[in-house]
């Protein structure tokens, strides 16, 4: 969506290369080695962040290969359960799975990266015990809570809006600031108790290092100008996607940020690195 806003801002094509697989590292080994001139920009999410802790070896350096862009939307997490189980609040859910040891069974859009980080950060601040049942994508998490062949799951909220908004799955909290437009009715985790819980993504863009600053700056101040439309604001947030631009220097601190939180979080939970 930004990209043809882009166009018509530029007078020229902005192209969408999906470069899917490897946990995204192949289509960013292939920014990494693009020539710095403007034209290739990475988009890129937390996972970019958690790439650099969870893999011993990467084809790149997370650090000095890329320049920070801009941030352009956030992506929260929401808990989500089925309507069935007699938990109605957060607090209510924590005890009901500490009263039921290994019991509960939690649904994770996939193995490692963020759906890892998300049941990792969960069971360590809460102190709960449930097993995880790996699917592929949020998509078939939503639809496994509902079926009721797990009783919770935690994805993002463009997955789950319309199921929580009809009754056939309840939200208990979201994570973010904020409540989101799109579910204003789901309390954040901080609201209902558990501040420290917080796995909001990131989705931005990212340049090959070398990339000119005044270059860097002028695209990233034109993808200012095209989150600030009310147009693509509406359309992200009904989506469940927060506009939250961020830049070039912003944008950085955040990715180090998470950087340094994700390290204290995969050592507590003594998640262990991939080869």
């Amino acid at each position: 969506m930004v990209g043809a806003y882009l166009t018509e801002l530029w007078g020229h094509s902005v192209i969408i290369d999906n470069r899917p697989g490897g946990n995204t590292i192949i289509g960013t080994q292939l920014g990494a080695r693009a020539n710095p001139d403007g034209y290739t920009l990475m988009f890129e999410n937390t996972t970019f962040a958690l790439n650099h802790l969870l893999y011993r070896r990467l084809p790149y350096d997370s650090l000095k290969d890329f320049t920070p862009l801009a941030n352009i939307y956030n992506n929260e997490t929401i808990l989500a359960v089925n309507p069935s189980l007699p938990a109605k609040t957060l607090k209510e859910f924590i005890a009901y799975v500490k009263s039921r040891p290994g019991e509960l069974n939690h649904g994770s859009g996939g193995v490692g990266g963020i759906a890892e980080l998300r049941t990792a950060m969960f069971r360590l601040y809460t102190g709960t015990d449930f097993k995880n049942i790996a699917y592929k994508g949020s998509g078939p998490v939503a639809v496994a809570v509902m079926g009721g062949h797990v009783q919770f799951g935690m994805v993002p909220p463009i997955t789950v809006a319309s199921f929580v908004k009809n009754g056939k799955l309840r939200a208990l909290a979201v994570t973010g600031k904020k409540r989101l437009a799109a579910l204003p009715d789901v309390p954040t985790f901080a609201e209902a108790g558990l501040p420290e819980y917080n796995v909001t993504s990131w989705n931005g863009l990212l340049v090959p290092a070398g990339t000119p600053m005044a270059l860097v700056n002028m695209i990233s101040h034109d993808i200012e100008k095209v989150l600030q439309m009310p147009a693509v604001r509406e359309k992200l947030s009904s989506q469940g996607a927060e506009p939250a631009y961020a830049d070039p220097k912003e944008f950085g601190e955040i990715i180090k940020a998470d950087i340094e939180r994700f390290t204290k979080v995969i050592k507590e939970a003594n998640i262990q690195q991939i080869d």
